[in-house]
């Protein structure tokens, strides 16, 4: 029961940026629009590296678990969004709304939902497939969406600089671990918990940096604890919905027992590493990124605690 060290950092990184927010911001003296810039790549990059094809290959065929679970998480979770838009549209500010949309815009974590679908026993295979293609269509269907909202909301979203901005810091360093595998395969699995430590590592400074840049520009003094407290039960509001949601469609549908566990956990869960690395290049100029990542911040740890019981029941239950 030992505190998860990289939540820890995570607390460390907001209090640093809402305390201390000069050297993290855009202007700073620690240059982290640069720093973040690269490390992002490198995180992609070792996605590239570390992704075996011949992991996928058991999974391809099973059609309408990939369908079901795409659908689930790129257009039932957005019109969850547009749902908890318009029920507190009067209650939360407008970027608050925005963070909330693109959270159910984002695409499912990989590392995550594939051990949770193994401790539920369910079909592993299924789960890295769908997790993976998860987080490949989620670098262009992420933005995609964002936009739509950006746009229904008053704000103009450069989507095409943000494409072009996705492929160059994204989709390329991906392709180059690819290309790369060959040679570093060996030496990542050898390596690998150093390796998720770069990942964490990166993910924690980009949040650092958006809290850093948030401060600067006022934006957290205008906000009371009510409304960081409505975020924290409109996310665990929107986890159980979508748990629940996620199940009875399953069923509904016939799903296997373990092609059912696969789709709750790959179509419920959000991946943290993905939409800070995202949000940091589609909102590279908005003040608010702090705010806008928050509720994808809040849900990670809430997805961890109850997808965790959830994987135990499912599995006493096998």
């Amino acid at each position: 029961m030992r505190p998860d060290g990289f939540l820890v950092a995570l607390f460390v990184a907001v209090a640093l940026g809402l305390l201390y927010p000069g050297p993290g911001a855009d202007r700073g003296v620690l240059h982290m629009p640069t720093v973040t810039g690269v490390g992002i790549s490198l995180i992609f990059f070792l996605y590239g590296a570390a992704l075996a094809p011949r992991r996928l290959a058991a999974g391809t065929r099973n059609w309408r678990l990939h369908l079901f679970t795409q659908l689930t998480t790129f257009a039932v979770f957005p019109l969850l969004g547009i749902v908890v838009v318009m029920l507190v549209r009067r209650l939360v500010p407008l970027d608050l709304l925005t963070g909330f949309f693109y959270l159910c815009a984002q695409s499912s974590t990989i590392s995550s939902s594939v051990a949770l679908t193994a401790v539920a026993k369910g079909n592993v295979p299924g789960a890295v497939f769908n997790a993976t293609l998860s987080g490949l269509l989620g670098m262009f269907l992420t933005p995609a969406l964002a936009g739509v909202m950006a746009h229904t909301s008053g704000h103009e979203l450069p989507l095409a600089k943000a494409i072009v901005d996705i492929v160059t810091k994204l989709l390329l360093p991906f392709a180059a671990g690819q290309l790369s595998r060959p040679v570093l395969a060996a030496f990542l699995e050898r390596y690998r918990g150093w390796v998720s430590y770069v990942d964490r590592s990166v993910i924690v400074l980009i949040v650092y940096a958006a809290f850093c840049q948030s401060t600067q520009a006022g934006v957290w003094s205008a906000q009371g604890a009510a409304v960081i407290a409505l975020v924290a039960a409109l996310t665990a509001l929107l986890l159980v919905t979508a748990i629940g949601l996620t199940v009875r469609l399953a069923r509904a549908l016939g799903l296997s027992r373990e092609d059912e566990i696969a789709a709750v956990f790959c179509g419920s869960t959000k991946s943290l590493a993905n939409g800070v690395s995202i949000a940091r290049v589609l909102f590279a100029n908005h003040a608010a990124l702090g705010m806008l990542v928050l509720p994808l911040m809040v849900y990670h740890p809430l997805q961890l605690i109850v997808c965790t019981w959830l994987a135990r029941r499912y599995a006493a239950r096998t």
